[in-house]
């Protein structure tokens, strides 16, 4: 690591060549400086640890007088590029310009809104009545999700059961009331 503090005195200097020497010699100990620092931030980082290394040294040779005491003092003002650039990236992301308000959510938990026909409100209103009488939560889990807007495992927990009995009875209600809608032509006396 002599190399390193000689490399870090040309770059002080103001030596083209060091700067381009340096990277090769420290990439592997900022590499680990970065995962180091990601390991314990919430998971979905859009920003990537390779790309928080070449941003803190691009950082470093380019600030005006480093003023480094030797490799110590470069590691730890690499540490605090890190920190800052992560501070940043996560005021851009938490900002309001820039959907800030909005969560990231797992594709696979949602269910894909499709267009279909348009919804006579009267014709569920009138379903969602009957089937109220004959199951009176599997009726509010419909009004919890289609209403509220409420994910399955919400729902769940606002009605008090297990998510896979809630998923049963929002198959078992789905089913129900699409049946329960049919036109009038179609034999709907399933109950």
């Amino acid at each position: 690591m002599g190399d390193v503090t000689e490399i870090l005195a040309g770059v002080e200097r103001g030596d083209p060549q060091a700067a381009g020497d340096l990277l090769p010699l420290v990439y592997d100990e900022l590499r680990r400086l970065a995962a180091q620092r990601f390991a314990h931030e919430k998971p979905g980082q859009t920003l990537q640890a390779t790309a928080l290394v070449h941003e803190a040294y691009l950082r470093l040779i380019g600030a005006a007088d480093p003023g480094w005491e030797g490799r110590g003092h470069f590691f730890a003002a690499a540490a605090e590029a890190m920190r800052r650039i992560m501070v940043e990236q996560a005021r851009k992301h938490d900002s309001l310009k820039r959907g800030g308000e909005f969560h990231r959510v797992d594709l696979d938990a949602v269910e894909p809104a499709v267009e279909g026909p348009s919804l006579d409100l009267l014709a569920l209103d009138e379903a969602l009545t009957a089937l109220e009488a004959k199951d009176a939560r599997k009726a509010k889990l419909v009004k919890l999700r289609y209403f509220a807007g409420m994910t399955l495992d919400e729902a769940a927990e606002a009605l008090g059961v297990s998510p896979s009995t809630a998923d049963n009875d929002w198959a078992y209600a789905r089913s129900w009331l699409r049946l329960r809608m049919l036109p009038d032509d179609i034999d709907n006396d399933s109950g």
